[in-house]
């Protein structure tokens, strides 16, 4: 039986430090919204069909709020596409934000040990 050949992506979610942080209406860096953005980015780039080919491996496995680093999963055919379309994110919600990519390897348990240290 063969495995699945993933992507890891290490991306820092750099807030945009302009803005003030208002008590109404603070934004939370969390894996459904990161999700949801990036999501909407497949969409509006590739349209349904790549976002249809991309939602079979991506996954948003860890956030830190705190960070703001999270770690994603994509297959390997699929990952630039993915990667592309996270550069093209702006915001999440009304939040406007960038991503940085830090690290993109293909074993997860390479970043656990990093992660638990942090």
């Amino acid at each position: 039986m063969v495995g699945f050949k993933n992507s890891y992506m290490v991306m820092e979610v750099l807030l945009d430090p302009n803005k003030e942080i208002s008590g109404d209406d603070p934004i939370v860096v969390t894996q459904f919204n990161i999700s949801k953005a990036i999501k909407d980015g497949i969409l509006v780039n590739f349209g349904e069909c790549g976002l249809a080919s991309s939602l079979g491996s991506f996954q948003v496995k860890y956030v830190n709020p705190i960070t703001k680093l999270c770690v994603m999963r994509a297959s390997r055919d699929e990952y630039q596409k993915i990667w592309s379309s996270i550069s093209m994110v702006r915001s999440i919600g009304n939040c406007p934000v960038l991503f940085n990519l830090l690290d993109l390897s293909g074993k997860f348990f390479k970043y656990e040990a990093k992660l638990a240290c942090s």
